[in-house]
């Protein structure tokens, strides 16, 4: 099985910054793209940024030049530091990944379970 487990979540007055991170781990052969999701109340889950494992980067407009999301594949790990946090950025985020668990398998979808965001003053 492949397990992710995220950190770094908290709170956070506006235009302060956290970094979360994420592990994945288990029966790993390859991660393709990894990224973070989030959903406040109320709300639809959201993609927030995502990074292949090439290299390329995709953001919500939202977050673009406030958030930057990295990848340390020799740990198998994706990160996402949030700078200029506002009120809109309350969410749960998610930390999701494209895993082959084999050479012969499928890549299947995997979450985190969630780390709560919480943005007041």
């Amino acid at each position: 099985q492949v397990q992710l487990v995220e950190s770094g979540g908290g709170l956070v007055q506006p235009g302060g910054s956290l970094r979360l991170s994420c592990a994945a781990s288990g029966s790993i052969f390859s991660i393709a793209t990894m990224g973070w999701y989030r959903q406040a109340p109320g709300k639809q889950r959201e993609l927030v940024a995502r990074m292949s494992s090439g290299g390329t980067i995709n953001y919500a407009d939202s977050v673009k030049g406030r958030f930057d999301i990295s990848r340390d594949n020799a740990k198998n790990s994706v990160y996402l530091q949030m700078n200029s946090l506002n009120l809109e950025d309350t969410a749960v985020y998610f930390c999701y990944a494209q895993v082959r668990r084999t050479f012969f398998d499928t890549v299947r979808d995997y979450w985190g379970q969630g780390t709560q965001v919480t943005v007041s003053s």
